[in-house]
């Protein structure tokens, strides 16, 4: 079965400066994503509670063109669908694994083992 994390849109963080802002998990965890100089999505930061803030540096490795166009569309909408939103969350997140802490990854069911 798979995870229903129900992204929604959040505000900044003081002293934060991202282009895209989402929670999930009833407000357990945060994602601070950005795009690059061609548009291309990255993230930025994931926080969970319980492990804190996670920052990835600069060689994190951003969505593909047609992945990060989806994402912005998806974003901009007023409502997001679930189904999209989170196929691309989890593909980001999965390019980017060695930078995320693992044992927070495998508690909040980002690590999903098939595509």
């Amino acid at each position: 079965m798979e995870q229903s994390f129900n992204f929604f849109k959040t505000e900044a963080f003081i002293n934060r400066e991202a282009g895209y802002y989402l929670g999930c998990l009833d407000s357990s965890v945060f994602l601070e994503l950005n795009t690059t100089r061609d548009n291309l999505i990255y993230l930025r930061l994931i926080s969970f509670d319980g492990y804190g803030c996670c920052r990835l540096n600069n060689n994190s490795k951003c969505l593909d063109e047609q992945f990060s166009n989806e994402f912005i569309e998806e974003y901009h909408k007023d409502i997001l669908n679930q189904e999209k939103i989170t196929r691309l969350i989890l593909k980001l997140i999965r390019l980017n694994t060695d930078m995320i802490w693992n044992d927070a990854l495998e508690e909040y069911n980002f690590i999903i083992s098939s595509d």
